[in-house]
């Protein structure tokens, strides 16, 4: 007797006899492959898994990208950091000027962008969660979510923007009274460079920020068009897992922004009026 015809189903390893009762499936990982066939098989088009050639299996290529994602946060980690401590060191300097200028930024909109990038690390956190049980409508949600939240803190942020511009506080020639940090601020006018020092930390520190906040919002757009395409599945979902770490470490970096550029005038009692 000839051997029965199988079909191997994409999404799964499974073989079907062509007997009257067509529905009756057999295991093929338990009925006609070996343990390294099935290993092998599991690497090809017909399964929904992404093993690339230079790797042994998924597990080491997952590992491999959370370490390059880890390397690549170091060196961020050093480009913000190096921004901290100058910032520190010149707010020990110049802190009457410092926290004058800090007094001046909006820690409202500041306070409500924080909740905004916790409420997304949640979403992303989610999204992990979903992708490692195969859950891809889940994933999407949560994907969609969390680039809605980063997009909404830009348009926040735009906001804050432009009312630094009407108030004045863009360092330079352009956007900036000298004039009115003397007489209504109380400043000496010595102190006024060291308030254009403060706002352009300010500008830079933020807009780097922003700018991080953008090409996250890119990537998880990216990450979620796969998601919808069933690209992702219990055994494969790192792109989702690296993509959370770089996320979690632009709203680390906004946590650290906030006390350091928004909170410093607080830390005067006479500004308070107490």
């Amino acid at each position: 007797m000839s051997p029965e015809p199988i079909s191997l189903a994409p999404a799964s390893l499974t073989a079907t006899t062509s007997t009257p009762n067509a529905s009756t499936r057999i295991s093929a990982a338990q009925s006609l492959l070996t343990d390294d066939e099935r290993r092998l098989l599991g690497h090809t088009m017909f399964v929904r898994r992404r093993l690339e050639d230079q790797y042994e299996n998924l597990e080491q290529q997952h590992q491999t990208a959370t370490t390059g994602m880890w390397v690549f946060l170091a060196t961020e980690v050093m480009f913000f950091g190096t921004l901290f401590l100058a910032l520190s060191v010149y707010r020990l300097q110049y802190a009457e000027a410092f926290e004058a200028a800090s007094v001046r930024l909006n820690w409202v909109i500041g306070g409500i962008n924080t909740i905004v990038l916790l409420v997304s690390s949640f979403t992303i956190v989610l999204a992990v969660h979903y992708a490692k049980l195969g859950k891809q409508r889940q994933v999407v949600a949560c994907l969609g979510l969390t680039a809605l939240l980063g997009i909404g803190f830009l348009a926040l942020k735009g906001v804050e923007y432009y009312m630094d511009y009407l108030e004045y506080l863009i360092p330079g020639s352009w956007r900036f009274n000298p004039d009115e940090w003397t007489t209504k601020q109380g400043l000496a006018a010595g102190e006024v460079p060291h308030v254009q020092l403060f706002l352009l930390f300010y500008w830079i520190m933020t807009g780097f920020h922003a700018l991080h906040v953008t090409i996250g919002i890119v990537a998880v757009l990216i990450i979620m068009a796969l998601a919808w395409k069933g690209s992702f599945s219990p055994v494969y979902y790192s792109p989702v897992d690296v993509l959370a770490l770089y996320w979690h470490f632009v709203d680390v970096v906004w946590i650290f922004l906030l006390p350091m550029l928004y909170l410093l005038g607080t830390h005067g009692g006479e500004r308070l009026g107490l």
